[in-house]
């Protein structure tokens, strides 16, 4: 077994299915592997030292390019609807109206702020955005490994794109689907393109993005790591899937949530803030027969 998986903070309801998801993945060989992972408090931290860190949302609500009004009206959304997320009493599809809700209204505030394409690298390197400690091991073993990275997102892709190229590792193996800003002639956000993607109703997106999938048609094996419910439907897209292993952060509300992402995701990680174990199971994989 790999050493991360035995630490404290890592759960598994079945260490022997993980065991024989991850031995036939490594027979298939790398070759036939693609990763797939949302972006906001999965790639990205959740904490730092006792604080929240921004989502790719939170980097524009609480940046200078939003009046303070609409600050106030964004943060009565989140106040308003991330209960009813993260509400583990409530079914998914209880749930998705109000997602459906609140990221059109939060999509509709950003738009009456007149927001610039050219504004948004300074409000991104004037955020608390954080990758999670050991980002850069995991962004360049998979590009050195020439393993596609697909990162689901239902949060504002001109944003997430610019955290990680500021970071230096925009890798050409990456490709986001998300929700795109769409600028006028003269740079100005004026609505946002194609579908709404929200926290619960990736699968669409999955299906909906199925040249991407038939692409990789050979790549029927999947890492697929997550911090919610919802980011299990990402692969349903994948064609001829064989083996998916699941990784789930679970970075709030660990007690309630517990059993359920036991039930859902293969390895459960509490409050975790590294890419430690994604990291090294990347290494097995990767590693000689």
């Amino acid at each position: 077994m790999i050493p991360e998986l035995t630490k404290a903070t890592v759960w598994m309801k079945d260490s022997k299915r993980v065991e024989h998801i991850l031995k036939s993945i490594k027979e298939s060989g790398i070759n036939t592997l693609q990763v797939i992972s949302d972006f906001d408090m999965t790639l990205t931290r959740f904490a730092h030292n006792g604080k929240r860190c921004p989502t790719s949302h939170n980097i524009l609500d609480s940046s200078k390019l939003i009046s303070e009004t609409g600050q106030a009206e964004l943060k009565n959304l989140l106040n308003t609807y991330y209960p009813i997320e993260v509400d583990s009493t409530r079914s998914i599809e209880e749930k998705l109206p109000f997602m459906v809700e609140w990221w059109t209204k939060a999509h509709a505030l950003l738009i009456e702020q007149k927001i610039r394409k050219d504004q948004l690298t300074a409000a991104v390197k004037e955020s608390d955005a954080m990758l999670r400690e050991g980002f850069q091991l995991f962004f360049d073993h998979l590009h050195q490994h020439s393993i596609p990275l697909l990162i689901f997102s239902a949060g504002i892709g001109d944003i997430l794109e610019e955290v990680i190229r500021q970071e230096g590792f925009f890798h050409p193996n990456i490709k986001v689907f998300s929700n795109y800003m769409d600028f006028d002639e003269s740079g100005v956000l004026q609505d946002f393109k194609g579908e709404l993607i929200h926290v619960y109703n990736k699968r669409e997106g999955a299906l909906l993005n199925s040249g991407h999938f038939q692409e990789l048609k050979s790549r029927h094996n999947v890492l697929l790591l997550g911090d919610s419910l919802g980011d299990l439907t990402m692969a349903d897209g994948v064609q001829d899937l064989q083996n998916i292993l699941k990784i789930g952060y679970l970075n709030d509300k660990v007690e309630e949530g517990k059993q359920s992402y036991l039930d859902s995701y293969d390895i459960v990680l509490e409050r975790d803030e590294t890419m430690d174990v994604p990291n090294a199971i990347l290494q097995y994989l990767t590693s000689a027969q």
